[in-house]
């Protein structure tokens, strides 16, 4: 018999909304591929992603998501007996009016340094002002599933944040990253800077991995791996990233497309990175018929079912035609 094959999956951030099409889509990915994300050799998370990844690495399989989200009952496994409300987790589409001020003068002043060390992104996050919102019902959900303070029982998650004072990215699960429980690595890549409050971690402040990278798939590069040995297949489910656009009418709805638009760019230069060492790369992410489902604003939960069913629909056809390989 040959060698097991050796899969990554990469999770990336969008909010409320992006964690609804993510899920659609690994529903699919299983019945469609017979994938099942729990199998997955290394699990990265980023932002909501990262809320994803932690119940994957629980135990949780891809259709206990979807009926979870559909508030279905659960009967085996993490999520049995669970009850959340995804709906007002986050705090609902608006966020509390934030603090005044700039969130972080110290990234600021890095980045006038050094300007050509940090993405656009992060740079931009450094100026945006501290938010308010809280993500406790988030980290609650977690601890319910993994004890406080404990970590995976998949030793290959990984939760990506960023040092809102240094514009590090940093990988909880990884050898030599700060030592935290799993709720409190996902709510710091949660940590939507001007929304949320930084979360703070050993007098480290941290905020969603998204501001560095979007999916940081970079991460899977073969020589980044033990012993350098690349993983054959890597799944990316990307909800903020897009394979196709439409022609938005507003002023906000191209603004999101814009930065769509470097989302995908960012990740598929990873991609290509990722694919030079030996993986193959499938790569799943909104097109214009999701976009529509998605709106402008990913935290608007009242669009959650449409986007669920959307998003099953979409990525059902598009694993028939393309296989989505990157």
């Amino acid at each position: 018999m040959g060698e097991a094959v050796r899969r990554g999956l990469v999770l990336g951030g969008g909010g409320t909304l992006g964690a609804a099409w993510t899920i659609g889509a690994l529903a699919t990915v299983h019945e469609e591929l017979g994938f099942d994300p729990r199998t997955a050799e290394l699990i990265i998370g980023t932002s909501a992603g990262a809320i994803i990844a932690a119940l994957v690495g629980a135990g949780a399989s891809a259709q206990d998501l979807y009926q979870h989200q559909l508030a279905e009952a659960v009967l085996d496994g993490p999520l049995a007996g669970q009850v959340f409300d995804y709906d007002n987790a986050a705090g609902g589409a608006v966020p509390l009016r934030p603090q005044r001020g700039i969130g972080s003068p110290k990234l600021i002043a890095r980045s006038v340094r050094h300007p050509r060390r940090y993405p656009k992104t992060v740079v931009l996050s450094a100026f945006l002002p501290p938010g308010r919102g809280s993500l406790g019902d988030i980290g609650r959900m977690v601890e319910e599933v993994i004890p406080s303070g404990a970590w995976s029982p998949h030793p290959g998650v990984r939760i990506v944040a960023m040092d809102y004072d240094t514009g590090e990215r940093v990988v909880f699960g990884e050898p030599g990253a700060p030592h935290v429980g799993l709720a409190e690595a996902v709510v710091a890549s949660c940590s939507i800077p001007g929304w949320f409050t930084p979360a703070v971690i050993d007098g480290r402040r941290f905020v969603d991995g998204g501001a560095f990278s979007n999916t940081s798939l970079d991460l899977l590069v073969a020589d980044a791996l033990p012993g350098g040995r690349p993983l054959d297949e890597i799944y990316v489910v990307a909800p903020m990233a897009a394979r196709g656009y439409d022609r938005p009418r507003t002023a906000l709805g191209r603004l999101e497309r814009g930065y769509r638009h470097r989302v995908t760019r960012q990740m598929l230069l990873e991609a290509r990175e990722v694919r030079r060492g030996g993986s193959r790369v499938v790569i799943l992410c909104p097109g214009p018929e999701d976009l529509a489902a998605l709106g402008t604003n990913l935290m608007d939960p009242s669009r959650r079912a449409e986007v669920l069913a959307t998003a099953r629909q979409t990525t059902a056809a598009f694993l028939g035609g393309s296989r989505a390989v990157a």
